[in-house]
């Protein structure tokens, strides 16, 4: 049997068992293992996963079982469903990125990945907002970055990023492309597959203003985010600070 099998947590009564206070169900525990061999790269971005009956003989379930947690895995963007080809490694291309995790949308209706331009990339220490939205201690090395983006031709966006160094080596001495969560994945092994955001109205700084090309006080949609990798670790904390006269925030619940 494979290395993370889940067959010793079955019981004889797997429906009587699923209804035990604290129990996993079965589907989770197949999902655990599924999330844990891509996290370890066992399969990667982009690759086929086994079909339904492979995982399920591999693991000792059933294909409905099996099935369950690769729904599971769908919903959360972590694998694709190609009907009539199977199920792949979802990645973080600017298409996904795009969708999945940038929200800001041109008044227009048109939904474009934004340009960006790396303002500074300094070495600091982690202070008490950091150590509470990154789960790091007080004083870590931090990496800290200061961008500006664009929505077309349109400078709308100032983002301040704060990463944890020992998650990220050497990201500093890089050439940051536009596309981040694609750096962290292929470079660092940081996959990030869900995100928490605030939204909050503000006004402009001086120093914001100035990298925006507005006056001081002019009112911006603050969205203050913390992705998490798949290995549920907090990996990134972002604060987007967001023209919004010619775009706005769209969130798409289903």
């Amino acid at each position: 049997m494979a290395s993370g099998s889940v067959r010793t947590a079955v019981r004889p009564d797997k429906a009587a068992a699923e209804e035990v206070p604290g129990f996993r169900p079965l589907y989770r525990q197949v999902y655990e293992v599924l999330v844990r061999r891509i996290a370890e790269g066992v399969w990667k971005p982009g690759d086929a996963l086994p079909s339904e009956p492979e995982i399920a003989a591999d693991l000792g379930v059933s294909h409905g079982t099996v099935r369950k947690a690769l729904d599971e895995l769908a919903a959360e963007n972590l694998v694709l469903r190609r009907q009539g080809r199977g199920t792949y490694v979802a990645s973080h291309d600017d298409a996904r990125i795009l969708f999945q995790f940038f929200k800001i949308v041109a008044d227009t209706g048109e939904h474009r990945f934004p340009e960006s331009r790396i303002l500074s990339v300094d070495i600091v220490d982690a202070d008490s907002d950091a150590v509470q939205r990154l789960a790091v201690r007080a004083g870590a090395r931090m990496v800290r970055l200061d961008r500006v983006r664009s929505v077309g031709e349109k400078l709308c966006i100032f983002e301040r990023i704060l990463l944890p160094k020992v998650m990220f080596p050497g990201i500093e001495k890089r050439a940051l492309p536009n596309n981040l969560y694609e750096l962290y994945r292929s470079v660092f092994g940081v996959t990030i597959v869900r995100t928490t955001e605030k939204l909050k109205a503000v006004g402009a700084t001086r120093s914001v203003a100035k990298h925006l090309d507005v006056a001081a006080g002019t009112p911006l949609l603050q969205v203050d985010r913390v992705a998490f990798g798949i290995d549920g670790k907090a990996a990134e904390w972002r604060v987007s600070l967001c023209l919004t006269d010619t775009t706005h925030y769209l969130s798409d619940l289903r």
